[in-house]
């Protein structure tokens, strides 16, 4: 893959990984269906989104229409693991992928707040997503900020 390198990207062999067993609970539907579509950030007023919970994990969906927000954890299967550096198309200046939200992560994991617009069933409908159609759901967690505005009809439980 270094043939898609920018100037002075740097990638590293980073050897056989050894990795955590992940469950994927579901899958992610976005109107997203190439990474060129696909927005940089995620907006709470951008398009609805599907995330939809595979069996048995429908059922841990009890009580997350209580929240207005939700964080979204989630596989980013079609980004490449091995950049060390990266130079951003934004800028050209080479950063470290840590102090980066690029999707080219040694562990490709995405995160994004959501407005939780509706749940239907086994699906929770949000807006405020950048993933591709078809992007593995890794968990959901309620936004129990203090600071967490609730929808008028949904009183959100606040932290201690």
């Amino acid at each position: 893959m270094t043939e898609d390198l920018r100037e002075n990207e740097v990638a590293v062999a980073a050897g056989a990984p050894i990795d955590a067993a992940l469950r994927f609970i579901g899958v992610i539907r976005t109107p997203f269906t190439s990474r060129d579509l696909c927005p940089r950030q995620g907006r709470l007023d951008g398009p609805e989104c599907r995330l939809v919970l595979n069996a048995p994990w429908s059922a841990g969906l009890a009580g997350l229409d209580r929240y207005a927000f939700a964080d979204v954890l989630y596989w980013l299967h079609e980004s490449r693991r091995d950049l060390v550096l990266q130079s951003p198309r934004s800028d050209g200046v080479v950063r470290g992928v840590f102090s980066l939200r690029s999707p080219v992560r040694p562990n490709p994991i995405g995160l994004s707040k959501v407005a939780i617009v509706g749940i239907e069933g086994a699906e929770v409908i949000v807006r405020g997503l950048d993933c591709l159609d078809g992007t593995p759901l890794i968990d959901l967690k309620p936004d129990s900020c203090a600071y967490t505005v609730a929808a008028p009809d949904k009183p959100a439980d606040r932290a201690p």
